[in-house]
Formats: C-alpha cells, sequence, structure tokens
C-alpha cells in the first residue's frame, strides 16, 4: 500500500512485513533503497518480527540523501508518530537530535564499547546518544582488473595516473568496438554524495575539509583549486557529459554493465557486482582512493547510517529493541557476508567468514577507520546549507570544464554570509 507523508509533498511506499495476526505491536522503519539496501533491511526487520510476534512497516525514502534528510525534516518538525525508527546518516545526529530519544541507557557498556568509538562519540550531541551505529562506509575505488592487465596497465595511485589510465584505455576499447566504454564514473549531480565525493579530491591534495575543526572557512586555497580543476577536466573526456546528473547507482550501473574502466563508489557496490548474472563478476577488485599526487594522502569520505528512534514514537520499548536487534553483532554479521555493508562493530573485521565473502575489509580497514569526516558537527543545524552551497559550487564547476579560482571565491563569500564570519 501507499501512504502519503509530509503533508502531500511527497509520496513514500510503505511496504508491509510479514508479522503474526496477533501482532503485539506496529511499527514503522525508514531504509533506504540503494542497491541492496532494502532487502536488506527487510530480511533484518523480518527476522524480528518473527522472533517477537511484532508487525512491521518498512518505509522507503529517496535514495537522494539531500532529498530524504528534507522529508525527516518536514515530518519530524511536525512531530508525526508515523516512524518510530529512522535510518539516518552519518551527518545527521547535530542536525536532528532534539527529535530523537536518548540511547543511552539502553544500551550497556559493553554493547557500546564493541563498536567503533568515533562512531558512536559522532552520534552523541550534548550528551545524549541519539542513534546507534548501524554500518560504516567510506569511498573506494574500483577498477577492471581484466582491463589493466589487457592493456599493460597498473593500479593507478595516484589522480593524476588514474586520468592517463582511464584515458588510454576507453580509447582503446572503443577503437576496438565498445563505443559505451568510460574511463571513469562517480557521483557528479548536485546532491549530499558530490560533496562526499568532491572532499575526497580535495582532501587528497591536503586542501582542507572546506570548514575546519574551528569553524574556519578553508575552501579558498590553491589545493582545493587544483583538484576541483583537475576533476572538472574529466567531464566530457574520461566520465560521460552525463555523469553531471549521477548518483550512486547510475555510476554502478554503468560500470557493473562492463561500460567503465573506473568507479569512485561505497562498499555496497562491491556485491552487486559479484552477483552471479553480474557481467564483471570476478573482474573487478577495490583499492583505496588515488592520492592528490605523489606527496598527497589516500583518503575516503566518512559515510554510513545509524538508527534513531524517534521521541514520538508511542512504542519507545519495541522501537529500541528493533534497533537493539538490527545493530548486533549477529545481524552485522549477516548484512556484511550477504551485502557488504561495513559492520561498525571492530571485531567482525578480524571475523573469517566475513573476510571470506568481503576479502576488501581486510585490506581496507584503516581506510574505513581514518576517513575524513565531512564538517558537521562544527557546521551543526546549518551543515545542510553549507553542504548545499558547496555541491553546487562543485557541479558547475565541472559543468563548466574549470573556473574553480573565481567559483571558490565566490563560495567562500556565500559560506561566510552563512556563518556570520565563521560563527557557525
Amino acid at each position: 500500500m501507499m501512504k502519503h507523508i509530509l503533508g502531500g509533498a511527497s509520496a513514500i511506499a510503505l511496504v508491509a512485513l510479514s508479522g503474526t495476526a496477533a501482532a503485539q505491536v506496529t511499527l514503522a522503519i525508514s531504509c533506504g533503497a540503494v542497491g541492496q539496501e532494502l532487502k536488506a533491511c527487510q530480511e533484518g526487520v523480518d527476522a524480528w518480527v518473527k522472533k517477537t510476534g511484532n508487525k512491521v512497516n518498512v518505509i522507503t525514502t529517496p535514495s537522494s540523501s539531500t532529498e530524504r534528510l528534507a522529508l525527516y525534516q518536514q515530518q519530524l518538525a511536525a512531530g508525526s508518530t508515523d516512524i518510530d525508527v529512522f535510518q539516518i546518516d552519518v551527518i545527521w545526529p547535530g542536525i536532528l537530535q532534539t527529535h530523537f530519544s536518548d540511547l543511552s541507557k539502553a544500551f550497556d557498556k559493553a554493547t557500546l564499547d564493541a563498536h567503533f568509538q568515533p562512531i558512536v562519540q559522532n552520534n552523541t550531541v550534548e550528551g545524549k546518544l541519539v542513534a546507534m551505529p548501524w554500518y560504516t562506509d567510506a569511498g573506494l575505488l574500483y577498477y577492471r582488473k581484466d582491463l589493466l592487465e589487457k592493456h599493460g596497465e597498473k593500479v593507478p595511485t595516484t589522480w593524476e595516473e588514474l586520468t592517463a589510465t582511464a584515458q588510454k584505455i576507453q580509447d582503446a576499447e572503443r577503437q576496438a568496438g565498445n563505443k559505451e566504454m568510460q574511463g571513469f564514473v562517480f557521483q557528479a549531480k548536485a546532491y549530499e554524495g558530490l560533496t562526499c565525493d568532491a572532499l575526497e579530491w580535495i582532501d587528497s591534495y591536503k586542501g582542507g575539509t572546506v570548514v575546519d575543526d574551528q569553524g574556519k572557512i578553508t575552501i579558498n586555497n590553491p589545493n582545493a583549486i587544483k583538484a576541483l580543476n583537475l576533476a572538472a577536466s574529466w567531464i566530457g573526456k574520461i566520465a560521460p557529459q552525463g555523469v553531471l546528473n549521477y548518483q550512486e547507482e547510475e555510476a554502478r550501473g554503468v560500470f557493473q554493465s562492463g561500460n567503465a574502466v573506473f568507479m569512485r563508489n561505497w562498499p555496497y557496490a562491491y556485491a552487486a557486482g559479484q552477483q552471479a548474472d553480474s557481467p564483471i563478476k570476478d573482474k573487478f577488485d577495490v583499492v583505496a582512493l588515488p592520492k592528490g599526487g605523489t606527496d598527497g594522502k589516500n583518503t575516503g569520505t566518512l559515510g554510513g547510517w545509524q538508527l534513531a528512534v524517534s521521541k514520538y514514537s508511542k512504542n519507545q520499548d519495541a522501537a529500541i529493541d528493533l534497533v537493539r536487534f538490527l545493530t548486533s553483532r549477529e545481524e552485522q554479521k549477516r548484512r556484511a557476508i550477504q551485502y557488504t555493508y561495513n559492520p561498525t562493530i571492530a571485531d567482525l573485521y578480524q571475523d573469517q567468514e566475513v573476510l571470506a565473502a568481503a576479502p576488501f575489509m581486510k585490506s581496507l580497514y584503516s581506510t574505513f577507520t581514518n576517513a575524513v569526516a565531512r564538517p558537521s558537527k562544527k557546521t551543526g543545524e546549518k551543515y545542510n546549507q553549507m553542504s548545499s552551497e558547496f555541491f553546487n559550487t562543485v557541479n558547475a564547476i565541472l559543468a563548466a570544464g574549470g573556473g574553480a579560482e573565481a567559483k571558490v571565491a565566490e563560495l567562500e563569500k556565500k559560506l561566510d554570509r552563512l556563518s556570520r564570519g565563521g560563527r557557525w
């Protein structure tokens, strides 16, 4: 069935999962739908339904995190009881914390200590644990190992090497008959995903994080400009013009169909690419994203999702129990093995069954634990506006094929006004 929320501004599909005829409680949980995300969520919820006899409605939300946040803000501001458990981005605790229940007393110390502490701390706002870690993320570089071997190329270690290798293999494959081959696909639509990609480019060149930990606006610097101009040079050359409208799934679609040499994406795309019917099964691998030049650094933007309980929920105990089940070690292990969602429980990165299903988790452990964070805690409730100004500027730079100097200077002024001179 369909249920309209947020005053008719958007329609969000309600999918009722199996439950017993005499359900004790009916809950609703919001889940994303990127890749196999919705299926993984439904399976976890189904297991809790079977265990407790309760009933759960899964509410699917937009794949764009920018659109999802806007929907959440509208609903929560209205004090709606439609959703009991929210799946929230790692950057949202500071934005939405006034609407969520404090979970600090619902989980014992041993349980909390098992999770990556930086994520627990990220989810703790003004002394309240407003969300439990569910899975973590960092941007990765996917590459066609068969094509690199075919053309005598090595995995690139810098963005400059990636640019040259992508161009060489793309051109050769097109001449050989695959006119659809692209050198590199990524997320370049004007939305939160582009903030993640662009931050990786900039940080890899040691160009900062747009806003630093003291609230100073740092985006207008030579290294950031260099990174953005390089990325702009890819459009229409090694990346299709259409990449300017790509989110995660559009990029994955091109890469998984066999029509891209390189792709930037999150870990979830690994399991999808290894499905039995995938044209690239066993033909690709993943590594850390390239450095910004030989003196740069490997970096990936910290991603990941949490589960929060709405303080407007009429079924607090049941909602907390659902969160407890879905974020448990057993459930995180299942999701890691079946769907390559990165656990937030540290010891699972030593689990042999997990590593057999997703070997990259061991080799890229430091990438996940040392990822660059977006400046959401410092910018607080203004983060969404800050990010919007940033990704719209970057999208404009990419579309123009360069000109980062002028556009970054304009962005600096906009962010200064937004922050009232750096006082976020």
